[in-house]
């Protein structure tokens, strides 16, 4: 099956329906419990380099509707870590989203800005942990590139980007998965999207520099990983 760069999710539609949208973001966080693995990656690989010594600083980019960003933190604060965490949204729509979630819950460990990653190495802006969910099927080759670029210059320790594996049966399980929600949200049809628009590992073999690593996550995860400075 090849990889459909031309398909365009629906939610990425300036003039989608904003009811619909909403009720997509606010499912976010049912779906990415579900399906992202952000618990195992916490503790496999973000919880061991958060620092003791002073609060860590975690950035999520493009983070949508904002649930990636504030469990991260209520996770590390479980564990005892002080951490401040920033995720970062372009789309207006989201960014809207998620500070009004935020103003909900009230996370003083949780910040949210309308910017992109370019914007922030321009500013000379650096954190420990870079993270991302579902941003590399978005992008086309050249702005690949670009994002693994941008999180280098961000990355004081550890980023680590997660994203769908394209394949038939991934399709055929979410797509069954998901049916309760099709009618209500954009769920169901981006992210059947999603995954005819994602990459296999080879591919992002081929397409990320030295010092990246691509590692495949069951059952249908890829992740790029890049540890500043050569860490193991």
């Amino acid at each position: 099956m090849l990889r459909d760069e031309a398909a365009l999710e629906e939610m990425d539609r300036p003039d989608c329906d904003p009811e619909l949208l909403d009720r997509t973001y606010a499912q976010f966080p049912l779906v990415n419990a579900a399906v992202s693995g952000w618990g195992g990656l916490y503790r496999e690989l973000i919880r061991p380099v958060l620092r003791r010594d002073r609060p860590s600083r975690l950035l999520d980019i493009g983070s949508g509707g904002g649930d990636i960003s504030l469990a991260l933190a209520r996770r590390a604060r479980r564990d005892g870590f002080a951490v401040q965490v920033t995720g970062i949204d372009p789309d207006e729509r989201a960014h809207r989203f998620a500070t009004r979630a935020h103003a909900r819950i009230g996370d003083p460990a949780v910040a949210f800005r309308r910017a992109t990653s370019g914007e922030l190495v321009a500013a000379g802006e650096t954190f420990d942990v870079v993270v991302s969910n579902h941003v590399l099927h978005h992008l086309l080759p050249a702005e690949l590139s670009g994002l693994l670029a941008d999180t280098e210059a961000l990355t004081e320790c550890l980023a680590i980007h997660s994203d769908i594996v394209r394949s038939r049966a991934a399709l055929a399980l979410f797509g069954a998965a998901t049916l309760p929600l099709a009618r209500g949200s954009f769920i169901r049809r981006d992210g059947l999207t999603s995954i005819r628009r994602s990459y296999l590992p080879g591919e992002l073999r081929a397409a990320v520099p030295p010092g990246w690593q691509v590692l495949r996550r069951r059952p249908y995860r890829n992740l790029l990983v890049y540890r500043a400075g050569g860490q193991p």
